[in-house]
C-alpha cells in the first residue's frame, strides 16, 4: 500500500487525503488532552470507541436531515468523510451548568439550565479557544449571517435529537460541542455539520448515578476512562458482553477503587 498524505493532524485526529477528490480520511487516535492541551494522556481503545459512536450519531443525525460530512466508516478507526472548509468556531451546547460554565458564573454544576444555552468560541489553540460573542464572528466575518442562522438551527435540533436519544438510555446530555464546515460546489457552499460527536466532546451522565460517562474521568483523574465510554457503546447497542469481557459488569466504583488502591484496613 503507498503511504498515504498526511492532511492534518489534531489532538483526537488524523486527517489523511482521500481515495477520490473532495474525501478525506478521518483516523482517530488514543491521544487525550486536556486544558488546551497542558494535560496529555492515553485512553486505551479511544479512537475505536469515538469511531464507533461517531459513526452511529452522524448516521442518526442525516436519517433526520441534518448534512454531516461523514461518508462511511472504513474500519476500526477511520472513517471516509467530505472534505470542508472548518469554520473556526466551536459551537457549544449546554443543558445543564457544568464546566467552564460554573466557574464563570458561580453556578452550582449539575444546576439544570431555564433553556438550552448556545457558546461561540473561537478555535485558536494559541489563544486558549476564547468564548465569543455574535459580534465578533460578524465583525471578523468568521461566517456570514446567513450561516450563523443555519448553524444556529442544526445545533438545537441536533441537541433536542441527542438529548432523547442518550434520555433513552439513561444518560443526561448535559453539554456538547460542534463544530461545522463548508461543503462546496464551485462557487456555491453550504454547511454542513463536521468533526465527530463522542464522549471526547460530550458531558454524559448517568441520569441514576450521576457517574461521569465523558471526559472529565480524565481530566478530572476520576479513573475509569475507558470503562466509561465502553459503557456509552454498549448503552447504544454498538458494543455486546463479549466486547466487554466474559461476564463483566461496568461498575465505576471498581474502577475508582483501583486507581485509589486497596482501602484502609479497619481497626
Amino acid at each position: 500500500m503507498s503511504r498515504r498524505t498526511k492532511i492534518y493532524e489534531g489532538k483526537a485526529k488524523i486527517l489523511y487525503e482521500g481515495p477520490e477528490p473532495g474525501t478525506l480520511i478521518q483516523y482517530f487516535k488514543d491521544d487525550a488532552t486536556a486544558f488546551n492541551a497542558e494535560k496529555k494522556g492515553t485512553i486505551n481503545g479511544k479512537g475505536v470507541i469515538n469511531n464507533r459512536i461517531s459513526e452511529h450519531v452522524f448516521t442518526r443525525l442525516g436519517h433526520i436531515g441534518i448534512p454531516t460530512h461523514f461518508i462511511r466508516r472504513l474500519n476500526m478507526r477511520e472513517q471516509l468523510i467530505r472534505q470542508v472548509e472548518i469554520i473556526p468556531l466551536e459551537v457549544v451546547l449546554r443543558n445543564v451548568a457544568a464546566g467552564s460554565l460554573s466557574k464563570r458564573l458561580g453556578i452550582e454544576e449539575g444546576e439544570p439550565l431555564p433553556h438550552t444555552l448556545i457558546e461561540y468560541y473561537y478555535k485558536d489553540d494559541a489563544l486558549g479557544d476564547p468564548l465569543v460573542a455574535e459580534e465578533h464572528i460578524a465583525c471578523f466575518n468568521w461566517c456570514s449571517n446567513e450561516e450563523m442562522h443555519d448553524i444556529s438551527s442544526m445545533a438545537i435540533r441536533i441537541n433536542d435529537f441527542l438529548c432523547g436519544m442518550f434520555a433513552a438510555i439513561d444518560i443526561r446530555l448535559v453539554d456538547f460541542k460542534l463544530e461545522f464546515g463548508r461543503l462546496y460546489d464551485g462557487d456555491y457552499s453550504r454547511v454542513i455539520l463536521a468533526d465527530e460527536i463522542s464522549p471526547d466532546g460530550c458531558r454524559l451522565w448517568d441520569m441514576a448515578t450521576g457517574e461521569k460517562l465523558d471526559k472529565d474521568r480524565f481530566r478530572r483523574d476520576l479513573g475509569g476512562e475507558e470503562e466509561a465510554y465502553r459503557e456509552v457503546a454498549r448503552r447504544l447497542g454498538l458494543l455486546n458482553n463479549e466486547d466487554t469481557g466474559p461476564g463483566e459488569v461496568f461498575d465505576l466504583s471498581h474502577a475508582r477503587s483501583r486507581l485509589r488502591g486497596p482501602p484502609p484496613l479497619k481497626k
